[in-house]
């Protein structure tokens, strides 16, 4: 049984006999214990596997059950292991190899133990947000593969979205999750919106030094390992701003109770220095991307999503105000999560 309000996993012993076989021939011995692994957004086969060797391993898979969407997202994340493992090697799980087999898609990797947040303890987060400064500095103005996804691919949509806000229906249905409030936020959207336009579109045309992005940075896709951070969860990656990445993990920090933005940006800046313009842009393009997804039904199989999307957009819009010394939106005290 999952736990209250998570998504939904299949047992282990639902794995069918030959997608079991498989894994043992790849790993060299047989599970002789698999706990699934709750976590992510998403209801895709997830395991930690104790062998009956002594080893570990994690599964990660996708099943017949599974959308286009998350298939196509194992393929991404299966080609990175095998193309960028040189790359990511310092920060990523080991990669044990991947298989496909009754309709099953399964990569196998290092168990990294369990998540180290939340809950965010200033001690971690400061660790990992330095390290995160590390991750991006060595990437930064470095020669990548072609096939990464550049920012005029990867961050042009998100950075027209309040364009669709201002040009389309309006702010109304980003309003009303204030509730009573919903007037005073549609006052603050008449005020804050062309600013935040012109901002968010800075993202996708900032221009070099450009680094590697993973894309996901979240307490789901990372681990605090004796001090050293490793991320998991790799379809996302791109080249672009490291501004971006580092503004999506810091907004997520505070969303799960950790620190304000502000100062997770300043532990990142300890290893990786910031352009003033270039967060400016990512705050304002995130906000976006929240204010397009936060209203929008609840998603089937995704329990969790739109609630924590609507922590993020508060977080988000608070901190684009502060930046771009907008009038203060109080009335996001009205959004509940």
């Amino acid at each position: 049984m999952s736990p209250m309000g998570v998504e939904p996993k299949p047992p282990w012993r639902t794995v069918p006999q030959a997608v079991r076989r498989a894994v043992q021939e790849m790993l060299g011995a047989e599970a002789r214990r698999a706990m699934r692994a709750w976590g992510g957004y998403g209801p895709t086969p997830t395991y930690r596997l104790r062998l009956t060797d002594g080893r570990r391993a994690f599964l990660k898979a996708v099943d017949p059950s599974s959308n286009d969407f998350a298939r196509a997202a194992y393929a991404r994340e299966e080609r990175v292991y095998r193309e960028l493992g040189e790359l990511i090697a310092p920060w990523a799980p080991a990669f044990y190899g991947a298989f496909r087999c009754d309709g099953w898609h399964v990569m196998l990797l290092e168990d990294l133990g369990p998540k180290a947040a939340p809950p965010w303890r200033r001690a971690v987060v400061r660790g990992v947000a330095r390290a995160f400064g590390d991750f991006h500095r060595a990437t930064l103005g470095i020669s990548l593969p072609s096939w990464l996804p550049r920012p005029e691919q990867q961050l042009m949509t998100e950075s027209r979205l309040w364009e669709s806000v201002a040009g389309g229906g309006g702010p109304r249905p980003i309003a009303e999750l204030a509730g009573e409030r919903a007037a005073e936020a549609l006052r603050w959207f008449d005020a804050a919106l062309p600013t935040l336009v012109r901002a968010a579109h800075r993202i996708a045309t900032l221009g070099c030094p450009y680094a590697f992005l993973h894309g996901d940075t979240r307490s789901d896709n990372l681990r605090w390992v004796d001090g050293r951070l490793r991320l998991v969860g790799w379809p996302h990656v791109g080249v672009g701003p490291a501004e971006y990445d580092a503004a999506a993990f810091a907004q997520s920090v505070a969303a799960e109770g950790g620190p304000e933005p502000e100062q997770v940006m300043a532990w990142y800046q300890e290893r990786a220095p910031a352009r003033p313009e270039a967060l400016d842009a990512a705050v304002a393009a995130l906000g976006g991307f929240f204010a397009d997804q936060a209203w929008r039904p609840e998603i089937p199989g995704l329990p969790r999503l739109r609630s924590f999307q609507r922590r993020q957009l508060r977080v988000t819009l608070a901190w684009a105000a502060r930046r771009h010394r907008l009038p203060e939106p109080t009335w996001l005290s009205g959004i509940s999560a």
